[in-house]
């Protein structure tokens, strides 16, 4: 049982996770564009390969699964988790599992418009969004959305380019700049997150870890503490079922007046999973599960509460 992680930077506990659970049954294949991304260091075997924009990155990385007798492939960045479920077929056809949601599906997460379309049409409560800004301007004036308000780009991943707005001079500014620009409402409360699994062969949500988040670095989990809460489940198993994920997904939420609101969903590992994982939420076994063909059984609750996850640097010499 080979798994391949593909583009994995910085994410070394990922690919250590994988590790435990393969033990002598199998290795990790890492790869990256780069050979100073100190995860590399931690696989059984890597490659550095183009960037996934090149034209001959998806026949090396079939390849490379071909050479490796690979069962399992997934991505840690959000450009190439499109790709992986757009040619899905092209790797079952090698015998290769891709562990995303189909292509529909991941680019539903990447078009925050979109998806905010999506959660209100389906009565599920989410983030005030507008790709309008005349709309949004009549909404201030009405007093159904107030500064300061986000603005950050429609397709955006990483925190970047995020603005956070004042008035009407800096967005009319920022649109000017920039084109596919969403203004988002500014939610003054806790932010929460999840990591969740949804079984690749039964479709049924059998692992979701909730966290609030006490500080956060580059658009990533550096400081939270575990939580329950049933109403939270409760939206999470919504979301889930409305959108119809399988595998692996991290979700944003935010918590105003005791009402959560859904802010983002990203079909990938989360930068805050290893803080899952040390309490038990083993995905990365879920993962091995299902592709030997076995269900995995429900832990949704399955976790400790009031455990804090506090992120630090390492350094990897080579």
């Amino acid at each position: 049982m080979n798994i391949l992680i593909l583009s994995v930077g910085t994410r070394n506990k990922i690919v250590q996770y994988f590790k435990n659970e393969l033990g002598s049954e199998g290795k990790v294949i890492a790869t990256d564009s780069s050979a100073l991304a100190p995860a590399l260091y931690d696989a059984d075997k890597h490659y550095i390969v183009p960037r996934i924009t090149e034209d001959n990155y998806l026949d090396i990385i079939l390849n490379i699964c071909r050479e490796n007798d690979v069962h399992g492939v997934l991505s840690l960045i959000d450009p190439e988790l499109s790709l992986l479920a757009k040619y899905k077929q092209n790797f079952l056809d090698i015998g290769v599992t891709p562990i995303i949601s189909n292509y529909e599906t991941v680019e539903l997460c990447f078009d925050k418009y979109v998806m905010y379309e999506f959660l209100i049409k389906n009565n599920i409560q989410t983030v005030k969004s507008y790709i309008d800004k005349e709309k949004f301007y009549q909404d201030i004036d009405k007093g159904i959305i107030n500064y300061p308000v986000f603005v950050k780009p429609v397709r955006g991943s990483a925190s970047l380019n995020i603005n956070k707005v004042y008035n009407k001079e800096e967005i009319d500014l920022l649109f000017e700049q920039h084109d596919n620009l969403i203004i988002q409402e500014f939610m003054d409360g806790k932010e929460y997150g999840a990591d969740c699994y949804i079984d690749m062969l039964s479709g049924e949500p059998v692992a979701i870890f909730t966290k609030e988040k006490i500080k956060m670095r580059a658009g990533e989990t550096d400081k939270a503490v575990s939580v329950k809460d049933d109403q939270l489940f409760d939206l999470i198993k919504d979301v889930i079922s409305k959108i119809g994920f399988k595998g692996i997904i991290d979700i944003d939420i935010f918590e105003v007046n005791n009402e959560y609101y859904i802010s983002e969903v990203n079909p990938r590992f989360g930068g805050g999973y290893p803080h899952a994982y040390e309490v038990g939420v083993n995905i990365p076994k879920m993962i091995i599960e299902n592709l030997q063909g076995k269900n995995n059984k429900e832990q949704v609750k399955d976790f400790e509460e009031n455990v804090y996850m506090m992120k630090y640097n390492e350094v990897k010499i080579r």
